[in-house]
């Protein structure tokens, strides 16, 4: 195999590419090593008689798997790891939603089992509603003080 450094260095500069990018076809070593120019090298770039291969970047698939694998065993989420406000790391509505759902159906179970009353549920159905529980069991403990359910 000839030495084609020249060559080599002028395709890669040509197309912008590493060194090693750049591939000559063994049937047209003769004509890429009589070509001493740019021109003549772009020439037979453009012919596909040096092939530019496209550039290969860094793959971040094993870095994937590794966070992955971190984030299974609890890595990275103690107290001083933690970026961002606590609204920031977890929505203000869903959070909402997931806690007036529980309320909901504590309240539906119940008056459907008859431990409260339809009117005793509409009330705290519009109080759970109006945020004057900020949990299920603030709720329960609501309740209890009002001797609605025993506990």
């Amino acid at each position: 195999m000839p030495d084609l450094y020249l060559q080599r260095r002028l395709a890669a500069d040509i197309a912008n590419v590493g060194l090693n990018n750049v591939k000559f076809l063994p049937d047209y070593l003769d004509e890429v090593r009589d070509a001493l120019t740019r021109e003549d090298v772009r020439k037979l770039i453009e012919e596909g008689k040096i092939i530019i291969e496209e550039k290969r970047g860094i793959s971040g698939s094993r870095t994937k798997v590794r966070r992955k694998n971190r984030r299974v065993k609890g890595e990275g989420r103690r107290t001083g790891s933690k970026k961002g406000g606590k609204n920031a790391r977890s929505n203000k509505r869903d959070t909402w939603i997931a806690r007036i759902r529980k309320m909901r159906e504590y309240l539906r179970e119940l008056r459907d089992s008859g431990t409260i009353d339809s009117s005793t549920y509409r009330l705290f159905y519009r109080k759970a509603k109006g945020g004057t529980f900020k949990s299920l069991a603030d709720l329960r403990n609501a309740l209890r003080q009002q001797g609605k359910i025993k506990g």
